[in-house]
């Protein structure tokens, strides 16, 4: 059985992948950029990478014809995007006329419960999704899930946060909104247990677990299983454009994503019943079991993909593989080189910069200029990252995006995401014991130049002190 993945690098697809493998399933993953091919499965037998972007109906045609199933894992939840639910509905299209050409016979669609005539554009533009699908040559199976529950979920991620960081809550009235969470483990177990099944074919189901709860119950549970004691106060005057400023500045999300959030916790997220769970045989986890798993793999630190992986910068929308090479010309530089006693203590420092292990030098520095970013709209600090000792290709540090990361060539490169006028990267190389750290910064205007030089003085000692301490023992 061959089977094609999209959102092969989402928050759901990393977590399917590895479940189809065990069912000794033939994988052709897609991936917008060959770079971001998880280095896990690069020699994994039975899983293929294409590269394909589904907004350029050229690079299809890097999919074989000969697929059985497809998983459809493809939304704009956290996008900047005004034109999103566009985006998402070309995309879709382009799908369904290069799968009509295959052999497919089932598609599995992860899509939001719809359940109100007042929805979100994220719900409205999932629904118009599954209209489009469903009009495919192959047949449609729809799953509509609600808030997930899992670890390095955005839904887990801002429960976390407030619970977490505000003893007392004062907060907008749609926390008093009922929804039905699920656990991740029950998501992924829908998905992969729906594969090939002929009497799920052109039906849509809703999965949740057996419970309603509010916002507010789930934030006092969550709270109460990592023992705090919360006050939480409703009010009614707090706009979505206000809401969604709250959440930005209290949590770690970003501001596209807290609007989009806002726009669907005003509407009640409740599945409908139907007889799913019994012909997949699958018993929903109830939500303090969610988050006590999901507490379980934190521990382990055995995340395996977070949305704060997902890449929303428009200079990186294209391919992270053009970024690789570094530029030369119009560009600042702060270069440095020191010779290595430890190569391999070294490498292992570098691979865990960032998140909580910090920036090896003038960690305040660097968490006021994640105050800034933050109050100019950027994404701060609060991303951390997804492993404290993992790095790949793709994933988030901080304020910074992975470009590239392979430790058998001993080279690390990000790339800023933080609000700038200009471009900057960091990349940490090791060459003949010797460890190479360069900054370079390519300003956009005067504005680009200006910030630079503000910044310089800070930048002799900080970039000096960080390679000193990266080498020590």
């Amino acid at each position: 059985m061959k089977v094609l993945i999209t959102g092969t690098t989402g928050y759901i697809g990393l977590r399917l992948i590895p479940i189809l493998l065990q069912n000794d399933i033939e994988l052709v993953c897609c991936v917008r950029d060959i770079h971001r091919t998880p280095e896990e499965y690069i020699n994994t037998p039975k899983i293929s990478f294409v590269e394909v972007d589904f907004l350029k109906p050229e690079t299809l045609s890097n999919i074989p014809k000969d697929i059985d199933a497809a998983y459809y894992l493809i939304h704009s939840m956290s996008s900047a995007s005004t034109d999103f639910a566009l985006l998402e509905a070309i995309c879709a299209e382009n799908f369904k006329k290069y799968l009509n050409k295959t052999s497919c016979k089932q598609v599995i669609y992860l899509s939001g419960i719809v359940n109100d005539n007042v929805l979100s554009k994220h719900l409205n533009s999932r629904k118009q999704v599954q209209h489009i699908l469903s009009d495919g040559d192959f047949s449609l199976t729809t799953f509509k899930a609600g808030i997930i529950v899992g670890s390095g979920s955005a839904s887990f991620e801002i429960i976390r946060d407030l619970s977490e960081k505000l003893p007392l809550m004062v907060t907008p009235k749609w926390l008093n909104t009922r929804t039905q969470p699920i656990g991740i483990a029950d998501v992924i177990s829908f998905l992969s247990k729906s594969l090939l099944r002929s009497e799920l074919y052109n039906k849509s189901y809703d999965i949740s677990s057996t419970e309603i709860l509010t916002y507010k119950e789930m934030l006092l549970q969550f709270a109460k299983i990592r023992g705090f004691k919360r006050w939480i106060i409703t009010v009614p005057v707090m706009t979505p454009r206000l809401s969604s400023y709250w959440l930005y500045f209290v949590t770690s999300t970003s501001y596209p994503l807290a609007k989009s959030l806002v726009e669907s916790m005003n509407v009640e997220i409740i599945g409908k019943p139907s007889n799913i769970n019994k012909l997949l045989d699958i018993k929903p986890t109830p939500y303090i079991t969610a988050v006590e798993n999901a507490f379980k793999v934190i521990q382990q630190n055995t995340i395996i993909s977070s949305w704060k992986d997902a890449i929303n910068t428009p200079e990186l929308s294209d391919a992270l593989g053009k970024h690789i090479n570094l530029p030369h010309f119009g560009c600042f530089k702060d270069i440095r080189h020191a010779d290595i006693v430890d190569e391999e203590i070294t490498l292992n420092k570098i691979w865990a910069i960032g998140g909580n292990t910090g920036w090896y030098y003038g960690n305040i520095l660097w968490k006021l200029r994640g105050y800034i970013d933050l109050f100019f709209g950027g994404v701060g600090l609060r991303r951390g990252r997804t492993s404290d000792t993992d790095i790949q290709t793709g994933d988030a540090v901080d304020f910074w995006r992975v470009i590239y990361a392979n430790k058998q060539d001993k080279r690390l490169l990000l790339f800023a995401e933080m609000k700038m006028p200009g471009e900057a990267w960091l990349e940490f190389k090791i060459i003949k014991k010797q460890l190479y750290q360069r900054a370079i910064f390519r300003p956009k205007g005067i504005l680009g130049r200006m910030y630079w030089y503000s910044v310089f003085p800070f930048h002799g000692f900080i970039f000096k002190g960080m390679i000193k301490n990266i080498i020590k023992l």
